[in-house]
């Protein structure tokens, strides 16, 4: 196996092209040059669309980034021009794209978006093909561990402040989906389901909080308000727009999941609450605030913190965490002695599974256990 054409010394750039530049790959490719100062430079795009290359070749240009255009992913990789690869092609061709670089003869790291793919047996087999290719890192877009509210609660609860957590509450109140690329975000078969496509951070973060593996899933949900009337290519769209998802953990502790993509009035688009033995906390977002305190203390003695991350340059669509996702991922491409991802191939296996556990509750009207749909 050849060795990753990696650069190992801070001071060379380190060489990336994205495949898919929509909405996210042109968020990735504004994130990237922010980071321009770390020695990172994009360097080849990918995409079929005509109408997205050249809406991000005027961005690469108001950055003066000159960009190797290609029409498909493989001849990005045959190009050999890139040491990294960001795939933020729609759902339905993660599968594909994943398997052709990771076993393409030159090495290249991965950031994919979420979800990982679209079906349990797709990232099952994608894991299979990764593990005999050790001179390639990949890692998994749940961007939303990273953001400054959130991450403030994680530490607080791996520091032990709260005690072990046994309920985890996740409110996300918001707008209906955004407008894709001929609309391809408006179907199942594409997505995976709304609650993969959408909730698989929420599900990774559950199980970040608890520290455990979930064991099944009940959900209830429907299309309840939008995209009823709208028809593309004499098919109506199928996607959920709301729904409560309950998870339980091996070690005993539960998960809630309350989603509204109809809830444009609300002042925080994700509320996230963690109980513990000892204590509470809280997450709000956009507010960036965290609120926590102890059962001893009481109301009188909750903390309530401002959240911010000083390495943050550029906010964007997640309020600076898909920045701190790109930050991160690029200290581990440089850590040659770990070269090992935050959030890798079993995190993003397990969060696609509990939202098709999610799904296929919906359909049947009853719990469905994570071995059902890993199996």
């Amino acid at each position: 196996m050849a060795e990753a054409a990696i650069p190992e010394e801070e001071n060379k750039t380190v060489k990336y092209g994205i495949i898919g530049v929509g909405m996210m790959g042109k968020e990735h490719l504004i994130n990237l040059y922010y980071l321009r100062d770390h020695g990172v430079s994009v360097v080849c795009i990918a995409d079929p669309h005509p109408p997205s290359l050249d809406s991000a070749i005027d961005l690469a240009h108001f950055f003066n980034w000159t960009l190797q255009v290609f029409s498909g992913h493989m001849e990005m990789l045959d190009s050999g021009l890139c040491d990294v690869v960001i795939v933020s092609s729609p759902n339905m061709t993660h599968y594909e794209i994943l398997m052709d670089i990771i076993t393409h003869p030159k090495p290249h790291h991965v950031l994919v978006e979420k979800p990982l793919c679209t079906t349990v047996p797709h990232c099952k087999q994608v894991i299979e093909a990764a593990k005999i290719r050790p001179d390639i890192m990949v890692q998994v877009g749940l961007e939303y561990r990273y953001m400054p509210p959130v991450a403030k609660l994680i530490e607080i609860v791996k520091g032990g402040e709260l005690g072990p957590i046994r309920m985890v509450s996740i409110r996300e109140h918001r707008f209906p989906f955004l407008v894709k690329v001929k609309n391809w975000n408006r179907f199942n078969a594409n997505t995976g389901g709304t609650l993969v496509e959408k909730c698989c951070h929420f599900f990774d973060l559950m199980r970040l909080f608890v520290g455990a593996n979930p064991i099944r899933v009940m959900a209830s949900g429907a299309m309840d308000v939008n995209h009823k009337d709208e028809v593309y290519d004499g098919k109506v769209p199928d996607i959920i727009d709301n729904a409560y998802v309950i998870v339980e953990f091996e070690n005993g502790s539960r998960g809630m999941l309350d989603l509204c993509m109809f809830a444009e009035g609300s002042k925080n688009e994700q509320e996230i609450s963690v109980v513990g033995d000892v204590g509470k906390g809280e997450a709000f977002v956009p507010e960036s605030i965290v609120r926590f305190g102890t059962r001893i203390a009481g109301r009188d003695d909750v903390q309530t913190v401002q959240t911010v991350d000083e390495r943050i340059k550029y906010d964007g669509l997640h309020h600076g965490s898909s920045f701190l996702e790109h930050l991160n991922f690029l200290n581990a491409i440089r850590n040659k002695d770990t070269r090992t991802p935050e959030v890798d191939l079993v995190d993003g296996l397990i969060s696609v599974a509990i939202g098709v556990a999610a799904q296929v509750s919906i359909e049947l009207g009853r719990f469905v256990t994570i071995d059902e749909v890993l199996k």
